[in-house]
């Protein structure tokens, strides 16, 4: 049987994000995999490379996992009914509801993670308890058809558990031998309990600029709810 896979393609998407995951999905057997956006046509990454969304919205079939990736590009997404709609439609048919990185605050912005167990990018942990989620470390988290990944390269792990749950252990095994998916990091600097002070520093400040507009539009959301409230 096919199964429908659709990642959210955006302006701003961190390719690696999105690109992770799809190749995985797209080496298992009898995947069916859409890039969907607001319509067909180039979308430029956060890192300027060009991707080419397929599917749009209108002409979306249902999916069987619905997957929304993260990056820059996602704060725009939180306050965009236009994409929060398409999700939470999708997401009433699909088997897997799913995220990678900052992808999961477009599902709690969707109001999909109310009660839930998900992760996110360590930077952006901390904004999932705004969405009534329960916040929990790990690179990829699963509760029920929900299945939220961490930060980036996550998105391979994520995968290779999607295909796991979907098919079986040893397809998912197939494709991560065939990708020779056996990381060795040559730095020992991948989480903030790993990375030293200054690392640690140094990638908040990176990363500064985006949190603080992320938080001004949480600030927004969760004034407008306070209101509807």
């Amino acid at each position: 049987m096919t199964i429908r896979f659709g990642l959210l393609a955006f302006p701003g998407v961190q390719q690696l994000d999105l690109t992770a995951p799809y190749e995985i999905f797209a080496s298992m057997e009898d995947a069916e995999v859409h890039l969907v956006w607001k319509d067909k046509g180039p979308i430029i990454s956060a890192t300027k490379l060009v991707l080419q969304a397929t599917t749009a919205f209108a002409e979306c079939p249902q999916l069987d996992v619905v997957c929304v990736p993260g990056g820059s590009g996602v704060n725009a997404l939180l306050e965009d009914e236009v994409v929060l709609s398409f999700v939470r439609a999708q997401a009433a048919g699909a088997r897997f509801v799913t995220s990678v990185c900052t992808g999961a605050l477009v599902l709690g912005a969707a109001g999909l993670l109310e009660g839930k167990r998900a992760t996110t990018h360590w930077n952006a942990r901390d904004f999932l308890a705004d969405f009534g989620a329960i916040a929990t470390p790990g690179r990829v988290v699963r509760d029920g058809n929900l299945f939220t990944a961490g930060g980036v390269t996550a998105g391979i792990d994520f995968g290779l558990t999607i295909v796991a749950a979907l098919r079986d252990q040893r397809q998912a095994e197939e494709i991560q031998l065939s990708l020779e998916y056996a990381p060795e990091p040559p730095f020992h600097s991948g989480t903030p309990d790993e990375a030293s002070a200054e690392v640690l520093a140094a990638t908040r400040q990176r990363l500064s600029g985006s949190r603080r507009a992320r938080e001004a539009i949480m600030a927004r959301l969760l004034a407008v709810n306070r209101r509807a409230g």
